[in-house]
């Protein structure tokens, strides 16, 4: 498709107290795996794109290896764990076009700070197969195509359509609160939602998108320096 819509690419590796390198090694091998059945998928007008549906079950078979699954606030391995972050590009993605996100799943817990985040906290989309799923709807007139690329060190991808783009998206996070609970821990809450203008750059809309609420699992009263010492 000649226009691109939005184009957004996340780094594989970050640097994650005890997480070991082979983890992240592995979580490449499966991403690229599933980019590679996603890349150039088309979704016509009036049609519904299904995450697991499109991928299919991660097997060994497949090529798919032990990556790392969040997992109630920790993690554990699993095989084709790592294929969050695909999900989660595609979500972001998906809310800069006229594209409806159907279906999407909220994590559950906060469990890295914030240090080195260039999104809003609860802008991602959490995946299991085959039961958490990531579906997207096509109620524009226009074909819209799906472009995935697992590049050296960062998973790029991009929405193009055979139209220029008519709107331009801007998605913020308000009223984001950290509540202390009775049991001694915090929660974290927030709405996403996005700006839209049109081609005359004017303001028509500012609409809801979802709402998050997870419990973290690090302190919230970390500074900078403590933020950088526990993702070591």
């Amino acid at each position: 498709m000649p226009y691109s819509h939005i184009r957004h690419e996340t780094p594989y590796v970050r640097q994650l107290r005890q997480v070991e390198r082979w983890i992240h090694t592995n979580k490449i091998i499966n991403l690229r795996l599933a980019a590679e059945r996603l890349d150039g998928l088309l979704l016509q007008p009036g049609e519904t794109f299904s995450y697991w549906r499109t991928i299919g079950k991660p097997t060994r078979r497949k090529g798919y290896v032990e990556g790392m699954i969040l997992f109630y606030g920790g993690y554990k391995t699993g095989i084709g764990g790592g294929l969050c972050q695909l999900s989660n590009l595609i979500y972001w993605m998906t809310l800069h076009t006229p594209l409806t996100v159907t279906e999407r799943h909220r994590h559950s817990y906060d469990v890295f700070p914030d240090a080195g985040r260039t999104q809003p906290f609860g802008s991602g989309a959490t995946c299991a197969y085959n039961y958490l799923d990531l579906q997207i709807r096509n109620d524009s007139p226009h074909v819209y195509q799906l472009c995935l690329t697992a590049a050296e060190h960062t998973l790029k991808g991009e929405w193009r359509s055979a139209q220029p783009p008519s709107y331009r998206y801007e998605i913020y996070e308000r009223e984001h609160r950290i509540l202390s609970q009775p049991w001694g821990g915090y929660m974290r809450c927030n709405v996403i939602a996005r700006r839209i203008w049109n081609s005359d750059n004017e303001l028509i809309g500012d609409e809801y998108v979802t709402r998050n609420e997870a419990l973290m699992m690090y302190s919230p009263m970390l500074g900078e320096n403590d933020v950088r010492r526990q993702a070591e």
